[in-house]
């Protein structure tokens, strides 16, 4: 027997620990109904398991935990559970002779089981698969890469090999689902080209996955919000995906969905009417805080006034059990929904109170933004916050997290920072964007404007740091060398600070890098100089060329943003009919597809540039887009609603006054009653002193009026009547006490005004206009002004502009 033993080692240790029952361990395995009984297996056999064995222990694990409800407690037992250990242990030693899919499918799993980064298992898991990569398969090599995403590995070499071997063999790759998660993982690393051309590959094999595979579509969408490119073809294939499988998307899915889609600014009416219907429909579902908590953030802000009053009841309810996170969420969220419910704010309030020090500093400037909007007041709250806040600045030492804590800082009611912390963002300012200097410029002047209010004290040291601040901003636009990386930087940028110290330099520099726009930057630029008001001839030809030499290759929601900043600043292109036209033509066959308040936009802004296409104003003027529209007007917040009302009345006033042959009615005479006795009640001092002055000159108060509303509801400063000698004629007799305003009578606001007056005499519309009427950067009208004074002149006035310095 000995002998035997010596000769045949390996068939003696197979005979010695033969499972007790024949059938192959695999198939007991599948038969085992929960965990214990799988780790009584593995015990029993854990000296024989095969590596083939381990992957099924791993597989079968995997499948229970999928069915749990309460996974995080389930999670933490089997993770500490011996058997467990043993499985981990024994996979390690037979590292090397796992398959490629079984190696990644075991890291996979393990990082589920939430085993730390840091395990030796995963360690070598992770060294194992690296070392094999360049023969995985594309289904292996995704899992692999979101493993690496899972441990937020995203900047890693690991990662970069992965989408250089995605780049290398693109042509070949012909399954979507496993290059859809190539994509999200490696989306940080890739240059503008390579994302291009995963994009058109994206569009290539779109046709070629099922159209319930609302995961694949999601995963594209995430894509495009990563490298931040709203890129319309592909959002609107997703978006057809979703609208499809509307009944099987869960409260997860449409959260994650409306999220993406406000970071891309992608707009589609008809996900946000589904999404509310879906959402309202599980408002009973979810008892538990964790759940409900997530449909509130996801539903709030586009729930009717009975499902936000439902909301907000069952939410203080739940409010005693809210985790810190789960109350900042709700918070946000209520920001979002501009709430004003008194009583849930305090309760939430509370409740981020107690929980101050285990937020972050980003979390802490969301909390401060939240309250200051909501109105909230509690110095005991607002003096922790700003402990917090200087505490974090002391030790921080990362530019985009110590702009974000003085931001926080100077948001507060009682906004101060001392030597240290003008010291700590002085040290950062070489290695800040823009974007970060901004911040830090508004900042600074919020402290200026602070301490000169109420403290009187030495603004010598913030006025040397906005000096710095000034110096490095130059510098970096003068370094600059890339537009798409200067948008970056430049995309959220605004404020007195920009517009006073930079704009000048940043125009200069979008001049000196104008080649370089494209296609796909177009609408970027354009956006960026609609924001400005500063009017570069140079820039908007430049604009203008690109839209009509490669139009085909700009999507038509991208239109309004292109023909924008002309409208905004008054300015027609050398080539206009041809710009307009090529706009307009590239439209039409969506014009039923366009978001209606795009719509709107669209419309006034072209009016406003006197282009009234028939095609897109009989779109907007009818019974079933207007219907669209008020059903679209419930979802906003009251700012954005109230903006989209004005420039339907806006546009409907242009096409009446200025395309009486369209034949459109004017529908908007209650509306503008009512805004109108709202805002026209007193004169402010400067409007005073002129209308004295006018009425000596004129003659009289009889001879003035102020604040007059005209047909369609224009108001002009002053009017007084010329007859056709050129002399003032008196107005009936009104009484008016200085600074207040005579009352108004209304009237039908479809008669010619300059039909009532004796022959040969005529209205004079005297305008005296702001700065804001004017380009920043020369005294040119815009757009708004020079539209209102050609609707006052087919009125039958006569208008004198004059600009108030």
């Amino acid at each position: 027997m000995l002998r035997l033993r010596a000769v045949c080692p390996f068939s003696w240790r197979m005979f010695q620990f033969r499972p007790y029952s024949c059938e192959p361990l695999i198939s007991q395995m599948n038969k085992c109904t929960d965990e214990e009984q799988l780790f009584d297996l593995i015990e029993k056999n854990k000296a024989i398991l095969s590596e083939k064995q381990l992957g099924c222990g791993f597989n079968i694990l995997w499948q229970f935990q999928k069915q749990k409800t309460s996974s995080l407690k389930n999670v933490e037992c089997i993770r500490n559970h011996p058997q467990f250990l043993t499985l981990l242990n024994l996979t390690t030693s037979k590292m090397e002779f796992l398959k490629d899919s079984t190696l990644v499918n075991v890291l996979y799993i393990t990082q589920k089981f939430a085993v730390e980064a840091h395990d030796p298992l995963v360690e070598a898991l992770v060294t194992e698969a690296w070392r094999r990569m360049e023969r995985f398969d594309i289904d292996v090599l995704s899992k692999f890469s979101s493993c690496l995403a899972d441990q937020h590995l995203y900047f890693s070499p690991l990662m970069g090999k992965i989408a250089d071997i995605v780049n290398r063999n693109l042509e070949a790759i012909q399954d979507l689902r496993s290059l859809s998660v190539l994509m999200v993982s490696i989306s940080s690393l890739i240059s503008q080209r390579f994302q291009e051309q995963l994009v058109n590959k994206t569009e290539l094999l779109f046709d070629s996955i099922d159209s319930s595979q609302v995961i694949i579509a999601r995963r594209i969408v995430q894509f495009l919000r990563n490298i931040k490119y709203s890129y319309y073809p592909l959002l609107e294939r997703c978006n057809k995906v979703f609208l499809s499988n509307a009944n099987h998307l869960d409260l997860e899915s449409i959260s994650k969905i409306l999220t993406l889609y406000h970071s891309l600014q992608f707009h589609s009416f008809e996900f946000i009417i589904m999404a509310k219907k879906r959402l309202t429909e599980m408002i009973p579902l979810f008892s538990q805080p964790a759940s409900f908590v997530k449909l509130f953030v996801a539903l709030g802000p586009l729930a009717g006034p009975e499902e936000k009053k439902q909301l907000k009841s069952t939410i203080l309810l739940m409010s005693e059990e809210l985790t810190s996170q789960q109350a900042l969420a709700v918070m946000g969220a209520m920001e979002e929904m501009e709430s004003r419910n008194s009583h849930l704010i305090k309760r939430i309030a509370s409740i981020l109170h107690k929980n101050l020090d285990n937020y972050k500093p980003v979390e802490l400037l969301k909390i401060t933004q939240a309250l200051i909007f909501l109105h909230f007041r509690s110095k005991e709250l607002f003096v922790k916050l700003q402990e917090l806040l200087l505490s974090y600045l002391k030790i921080s030492v990362i530019p985009s997290e110590i702009c974000i804590l003085v931001c926080a800082i100077s948001m507060l009611p009682s906004p101060h920072l001392d030597e240290a912390g003008i010291s700590r963002i002085e040290a950062v300012l070489p290695q800040c964007d823009l974007s970060d200097l901004n911040s830090f410029a508004t900042s600074v002047l919020r402290w200026i404007e602070y301490d000169h209010m109420y403290l009187d004290s030495n603004t010598g040291k913030q006025l040397k740091l906005l000096q710095k601040l000034d110096h490095y901003a130059h510098q970096r636009l003068q370094n600059c060398s890339d537009l798409n990386l200067l948008w970056e930087e430049l995309r959220s940028l605004k404020g007195d600070w920009f517009a006073d110290s930079l704009l000048e330099e940043t125009v200069a520099t979008l001049q000196r890098l104008m080649d370089e726009i494209n296609y796909i930057n177009v609408a970027r630029i354009a956006s960026f100089i609609s924001r400005t008001n500063y009017l570069s001839t140079l820039l908007l030809d430049r604009i203008a060329s690109v839209v009509i030499q490669q139009i085909e290759k700009i999507h038509p929601f991208a239109v309004l943003a292109v023909v924008l900043p002309f409208s905004i600043l008054n300015y027609d292109p050398p080539q206009r009919d041809e710009f307009f036209g090529t706009c307009i033509q590239h439209l039409n066959s969506y014009l039923g597809l366009l978001d209606p308040l795009k719509l709107v936009f669209l419309g006034f802004s072209l009016a406003t540039l006197q282009y009234f296409p028939e095609d897109l104003l009989k779109a907007i003027f009818n019974i079933k887009f207007l219907a669209r529209l008020d059903s679209q007007l419930e979802l906003l917040c009251s700012s954005l609603n109230m903006r989209v009302q004005f420039r339907l009345m806006e546009l409907n006033r242009a096409v009446c006054l200025e395309c009486p042959e369209y034949q459109i009615p004017w529908f908007h005479d209650r509306f503008c009653q009512q805004q109108y006795s709202k805002d026209i009640s007193s004169m402010n001092g400067a409007q005073q002193q002129i209308y004295k002055m006018l009425a000596e000159v004129l003659g009289g108060i009889n001879f003035v009026k102020a604040s007059v509303l005209t047909p369609y509801y224009h108001t002009i400063g002053f009017e007084c009547i010329l007859d056709k000698r050129k002399k003032p004629l008196p107005y009936e007799s009104h009484n008016i006490t200085l600074g207040k305003l005579p009352e108004m009578h209304w009237e039908s606001n479809t008669q010619i005004v300059g039909s009532r007056l004796p022959p040969g005499a005529e209205r004079i519309a005297l305008e005296f206009l702001d700065p804001r009427a004017f380009c920043r950067n020369i005294p040119h009208l815009k757009g708004k002004s020079a539209m209102k004074k050609r609707h006052l002149e087919i009125l039958g006035y006569r208008v004198i502009q004059m600009a108030l310095s």
